[in-house]
């Protein structure tokens, strides 16, 4: 057995890094078994707000007991830090541009297939309770669970309930068991639910890449309250599976989805956007309390779950790969992970490509000469008051507060961030003699990840192919570029 360890908020954690024995006979063992499935996610929550990955404020305590029971990722990834692509790339395994979902409130190709799709021929039933915010409604067809609010910008959310996902977990038969999405809508605006008093605004410490005014540490409260109340819904849920008396043989993955609803996180490529929570448990295969730095991302996960259930992969045309070897104790996945945004219908086009080796991070954004906007910080009648606070702070009085906006309004045409030593990204290394060799590396792995995907870049972000996608004709890749010329 190997064994390093990394310290996270204090705490010494084992990295994972073991053998489990024969990794042929294990996958095969965990095949011949037909474990369930049972995915957690929550909604808009910054990985490293959680003390899982270093946050310094938030109490969730039982998603650090299922870290403690279960197999932590430090370098987990979705391509598209908005809730519709990431969602579309996590049932999928495709690419934001494979599946046709490249923008948010719009859809994936109707000529794809969903987890639904993968599993049910394998003998499973495929549910979902809580937030869907995936259409169309034929690809992706899940049997749908009551119990769990779908609405994300209720207020407040309404009352979660038990009984469905218990009924559906307890109705386990031997060759039919059971993959359930529990999508939760916490920590995303509003910030209604849980006890924001027990974070007091002036005892909080903020992350280094949100500006320090009176509105961002009142709203940041109540969104560290709803990270709390998020993770009592993981709680009880967890026990409802343990009451069902499917535990032994389930696999859950929680995932804390993109960023929140703060400048720099949701809606962009940075780290503190793209990079996700990941915890899997599976008591009766995976060692408890470990961590491991294989790189995924979201594309990989429906390959996994496939993998696990006995379908063979190398069949079907995913993006992702399985990581069923990582589980196992694999140290390594992938290589590389992707991401894009497309900023449209949210704002005015600005394009974005980045690529992370798990420590440098590339972004290339693609119309530099404009300026960001996001309608959902920006505009008066949708935002919380933090953002105005940001723009009206005195320069001269507060000049971080100046540098934030202008490093979220205004950005260069390439970026390089030593994610690793620099998680919120705040020094930016693209011009840097000494990492020149790194930028023209990963630049040139974008460009040919872009090619792969005939991703024309600032051309994807128009209102022309955001209506086609819309109109079903799900224009992607050179496609674009065709009907455009």
């Amino acid at each position: 057995m190997i064994n390093r360890s990394v310290l996270v908020s204090g705490v010494v954690i084992v990295l994972a890094g073991i053998s489990l024995g024969s990794s042929a006979r294990f996958t095969e063992q965990f095949r011949e078994e037909k474990p369930n499935f049972l995915i957690i996610i929550a909604d808009d929550c910054t990985y490293n707000d959680l003390p899982l990955y270093g946050g310094q404020n938030a109490k969730t305590p039982n998603i650090d007991m299922l870290a403690r029971e279960g197999l932590t990722f430090n370098q987990a990834y979705l391509s598209e830090a908005i809730c519709q692509p990431c969602r579309s790339e996590l049932y999928t395994g495709l690419y934001p541009l494979s599946n046709g979902c490249a923008w948010n409130h719009s859809a994936s190709r109707p000529d794809i297939e969903s987890l639904p799709d993968y599993l049910r021929p394998l003998g499973y039933r495929v549910g979902l309770a809580g937030k869907v915010h995936v259409k169309p409604a034929d690809v992706y067809d899940f049997d749908m669970l009551v119990g769990f609010d779908g609405n994300c910008v209720r207020n407040p959310t309404q009352p979660h309930n038990m009984d469905a996902i218990m009924e559906y977990m307890s109705a386990t038969r031997k060759g039919q068991p059971f993959c359930l999405v529990v999508a939760l809508v916490e920590p995303h605006v509003p910030w209604v639910m849980g006890d924001a008093s027990t974070y007091p605004a002036g005892e909080i410490d903020l992350p280094p890449n949100l500006a320090d005014t009176p509105e961002t540490r009142s709203d940041f409260s109540r969104y560290l309250a709803e990270i709390t109340y998020m993770d009592s819904q993981v709680g009880e849920i967890l026990v409802a599976l343990k009451e069902s008396g499917a535990e032994e043989n389930t696999l859950i993955l929680f995932t804390s989805e993109q960023g929140s609803q703060f400048p720099g996180c949701k809606w962009t490529n940075y780290n503190t956007g793209i990079h996700t929570a990941l915890i899997t448990r599976w008591r009766s295969r995976i060692n408890p309390g470990l961590r491991t730095n294989a790189l995924v991302q979201y594309a990989d996960v429906t390959p996994t779950l496939v993998d696990l259930a006995g379908g063979n992969t190398d069949e079907i045309d995913f993006d992702g790969e399985s990581f069923a070897e990582v589980l196992e104790g694999a140290p390594a996945h992938r290589q590389l992970v992707y991401s894009v945004h497309n900023n449209l219908p949210e704002g005015p086009p600005y394009p974005i490509r980045s690529v992370t080796d798990g420590t440098f991070h590339y972004i290339r954004n693609l119309l530099p000469g404009e300026i960001y906007i996001e309608k959902h910080l920006m505009a008066k009648e949708i935002s919380h008051d933090y953002w105005d606070s940001w723009v009206g702070d005195d320069p001269l009085r507060k000049p971080e507060s100046y540098q934030l906006v202008k490093r979220y309004m205004r950005r260069p045409p390439d970026e390089l961030y030593q994610a690793t030593e620099d998680p919120f990204e705040l020094n930016n290394l693209a011009d840097n003699p000494e990492f020149q060799e790194i930028k023209q590396k990963l630049g040139r792995a974008l460009d040919e990840w872009m090619e792969k995907q005939n991703d024309p870049g600032d051309q994807v972000d128009t209102k022309e192919a955001l209506e086609a996608a819309r109109e079903g004709k799900h224009l992607h890749g050179r496609e674009v570029n065709r009907v455009l010329h």
